[in-house]
């Protein structure tokens, strides 16, 4: 199931960005007692009583400026809200309730989505002081006395939220099919794919790089199977963006990937490799989905009998950090291979969701111990007494070791390519965990 996602909202310099550190457990966002630091949108995993969810942090909302930036701002939080499924408005108990904050509560009640008032800055313990009645006055509720420096009343927060969530759909991907998000930079004919997949003109296809705003749907049934597929908006570098609607479609892409299954990573063969693919199929790699290589635009490419295996080599030490990924050459405009794409999705989505006994892997684990001795160190040697998979896509293993130190980087990448040469695992990245047992 796709993660829900949660937006935090407010006027400037309510404490949104600490509030944000606070819930995910990590400094990410930049906090500061001037106004405005936040201006893109921040996201982060966050787990509350076994839910997991995607935390966005927004810049403050200036409701009456006219100024360039806050106005930016301004649509940023206006998307977040539109693409959220829960709201946390912020507000400021030492301010009480501005002008700013009734137009906010505003604009929230008109987006019809669940909100949960948190007053921040209760920084006292036990009864809530008066002022804090204030902000019924908001007309959104119960308001949640929080301060997000200390951490109080971040719980009470989090239930609140929890309360609001859309419930998990644990068959989704059974009832829907194979989900398959399209991504890579603009103008790579992300969009073409999918209306070659589909067979109809379903996306709006043109030259002009970012024609694609949202993250769109598209189901495609036929012999294969049944899939999804999500066209996202194209990822460029930070330093290109500067079309204002643009700035807002990173956390819809990133949101895509995390309801996919698989992820198409499109590359265009005439521009050739760039660090931002890179970048792109590093957002599908840390997500744990099954990756594909798609290089597109094949038909437009000069070649001799020795073209495809050069640019295949070269692609696999570009993205030498995924190796994994399968690389297949096709062409949206002429058709090219799209037939063996929809085999490779299926392949890769299994991949994904493989789940090996304990002992199968533990009779590799001894292979591979006694092909090339664990590591010492000051003459204390690496103990792994078994492994195991608790979980699938990605699939995650747990090594119990007597201590993990010892537990080298290069022994762990080595094991890794020990379990693919037995299983496969072509498409997938996989995880290793590792717990200290006493002897």
């Amino acid at each position: 199931m796709a993660k829900p996602i949660v937006a935090v909202v407010g006027r400037p310099n309510v404490g949104k960005s600490t509030l944000f550190n606070k819930l995910s457990g990590q400094r990410i966002a930049i906090v500061d007692d001037r106004p405005g630091v936040t201006r893109d949108r921040i996201y982060a995993d966050c787990e509350w009583l076994d839910r997991r969810f995607l935390l966005v942090d927004t810049g403050g909302i200036e409701p009456y400026s006219d100024d360039v930036i806050l106005s930016q701002m301004r649509r940023q939080a206006q998307l977040a809200i539109g693409t959220a499924d829960v709201i946390i408005m912020v507000t400021d108990l030492r301010c009480g309730v501005t002008a700013n904050d009734l137009e906010v509560a505003s604009m929230l009640q008109k987006s019809g989505k669940p909100i949960v008032l948190c007053v921040n800055k209760c920084d006292s313990v036990g009864e809530a002081p008066a002022e804090f009645y204030e902000f019924y006055n908001l007309g959104l509720g119960d308001p949640v006395a929080v301060s997000a420096v200390h951490g109080h009343g971040t719980g009470d927060l989090l239930d609140a939220v929890f309360a609001l969530l859309p419930a998990a759909d644990p068959d989704e991907t059974a009832v829907e099919g194979i989900r398959v998000a399209v991504i890579g930079k603009p103008n790579v004919g992300k969009s073409s794919l999918v209306n070659a997949l589909c067979g109809e003109e379903r996306m709006l296809v043109s030259d002009i790089a970012g024609t694609t705003r949202d993250a769109t749907d598209t189901v495609v049934e036929n012999e294969h199977g049944r899939f999804v597929f999500i066209d996202t908006a194209g990822l460029r570098r930070k330093s290109k963006v500067d079309d204002r609607i643009e700035k807002f479609s990173v956390l819809r892409a990133v949101a895509a990937v995390e309801r996919a299954g698989v992820c198409v990573i499109m590359i265009d063969a005439t521009e050739g490799f760039t660090e931002q693919d890179s970048k792109i199929a590093g957002i599908a790699h840390e997500a744990g989905k099954g990756c594909i290589i798609a290089v597109n635009k094949w038909d437009a490419c000069e070649k001799d009998g020795k073209t495809m295996d050069a640019y295949r080599k070269k692609l696999m030490n570009d993205f030498s950090f995924m190796s994994y990924a399968p690389i297949i050459f096709i062409s949206a405009k002429t058709g090219q291979r799209l037939d063996r794409l929809f085999e490779l999705i299926v392949y890769v989505d299994d991949q994904n969701a493989l789940r090996i006994p304990t002992g199968r892997l533990n009779q590799v684990l001894a292979d591979a111990e006694a092909r090339v001795q664990p590591p010492t160190d000051k003459g204390r040697r690496l103990k792994i007494y078994y492994m195991t998979q608790p979980s699938t896509r990605p699939p995650t293993f747990v090594a119990f070791v007597n201590k993990a130190e010892l537990f080298h980087y290069s022994y762990q990448r080595y094991l890794d390519n020990q379990i693919r040469a037995v299983f496969g695992l072509e498409g997938t990245p996989t995880r290793l965990i590792i717990r200290e047992r006493k002897e």
